[in-house]
């Protein structure tokens, strides 16, 4: 998980974003002769939107070697965090809401239980925020649920996953590796072969070579 300040990549301009579509705005003419053909064209139209949710994509490395993997996306409020609402680490965007939401509070102990070696993950932020107060770790972390962030992607690779969240106001991407483990996705602090992948795509995306 990236989750130091620090090492921003500016990151070309992003496309603006697009007026949202309202079904039943359009004229009464569609609505009485086109209705059930209009109404089949959204369900397919809403059901290509399921399948590209899960899309399987190719990274070609300088070297000529391939890194597959799967991108999901996320709405652009998923981001977001609700108090009253029981975060559990199931899913990626849980987990990293939850870690974030930990560190936020400066609650480094309960941050590091959700990672897959928690006694190295709690001695490295132990040390990385010494002499840190409660403001700090609100400044620092508590800015990842504002508004104008998003979940960029979430990228697959067999049961490892790279979460992508975009921080407007630096212009950054933050980056949770994490692994399945009995159900759980874990905050990935062990060295393998996919996270290195997993690392190459991120890169990949932060310069611009990957359209999002």
């Amino acid at each position: 998980m990236s989750c130091f300040p620090g090492g921003q990549t500016p990151l070309p301009n992003l496309p603006p974003a697009q007026p949202e579509m309202k079904i039943g705005t359009g004229p009464i003419f569609y609505k009485e002769i086109w209705g059930p053909s209009l109404f089949f064209f959204f369900l397919l139209a809403a059901l290509a939107s399921l399948v590209r949710a899960d899309e399987p994509r190719m990274l070609e490395l300088e070297n000529g070697e391939r890194v597959n993997y799967v991108l999901r996306m996320h709405p652009a409020d998923a981001h977001l965090l609700d108090a009253s609402a029981a975060l559990q680490p199931p899913s990626a965007l849980n987990t990293a809401k939850l870690v974030t939401r930990y560190l936020a509070e400066g609650r480094i102990e309960d941050a590091s239980l959700l990672s897959n070696a928690p006694k190295a993950r709690y001695a490295r932020l132990r040390e990385s925020f010494e002499g840190w107060k409660e403001a700090d770790f609100r400044r620092a972390y508590g800015r990842y649920f504002d508004p104008d962030n998003r979940i960029v992607g979430e990228v697959s690779i067999e049961g490892h996953r790279l979460l992508i969240w975009y921080l407007r106001d630096t212009d950054y991407l933050a980056a949770f590796f994490l692994v399945e483990i009995e159900g759980r996705l874990l905050i990935d602090d062990v060295p393998n072969e996919t996270r290195v992948n997993l690392r190459r795509v991120l890169e990949a995306y932060r310069a611009g070579k990957i359209p999002r």
